[in-house]
């Protein structure tokens, strides 16, 4: 009976080890690592390509959206709603914080654009897009449709920047 209490103290000895060595801590320590990597990942993914729109985002969208965005900017983020050009956000918001940091919101952040009446900055949020054809666009207005506008846009951006640029149209 001794081998059979001895083995019986061995398994559960290293149930014991084996409990210890999967507890739930490290496997969660692991898991939110990985969550925050990818989560990182996902976040300079859609810099590139996806922001939020000032006009419509909710406060939680913003906070998600803007590393380090706090309660007071998203206060004055959302009081001067609805914005119609990027101008009017980069003076809003610059009476609260210097130019650097406009520039990093808008990083985030879109004024949506109107075909027909968005001024050449507010047309310029269009990755790809410069000031001289944002002119040229101000100077073909007006357009028929969306479809008019973003096929003159399309003479200016590649595909890829056509498809983000859909994104930006609002208004219309």
């Amino acid at each position: 009976m001794n081998r059979t209490s001895d083995f019986i103290s061995l398994i559960l000895l290293c149930m014991i080890l084996l409990g210890a060595c999967s507890t739930a801590a490290p496997t969660a320590t692991s898991s939110t690592t990985t969550e925050t990597n990818n989560s990182s990942s996902q976040s300079a993914d859609s810099v590139n390509t996806t922001k939020v729109n000032l006009n419509t985002a909710t406060g939680d969208d913003f906070l998600a959206a803007i590393p380090g965005l706090g309660n007071r900017m998203l206060r004055e983020f959302m009081e001067y709603r609805p914005y119609i050009s990027i101008q009017q956000f980069r003076q809003e918001i610059g009476k609260y914080v210097d130019d650097t940091q406009v520039a990093e919101y808008e990083k985030y952040v879109y004024v949506p654009i109107t075909i027909n009446d968005s001024d050449s900055a507010t047309l310029q949020q269009i990755p790809g897009l410069d000031a001289g054809e944002a002119e040229s666009l101000i100077s073909a207005r007006p357009f028929e449709s969306t479809d008019d506008f973003l096929a003159r846009l399309s003479e200016f951006i590649s595909a890829d920047e056509l498809e983000i640029a859909k994104m930006y149209l609002g208004g219309n």
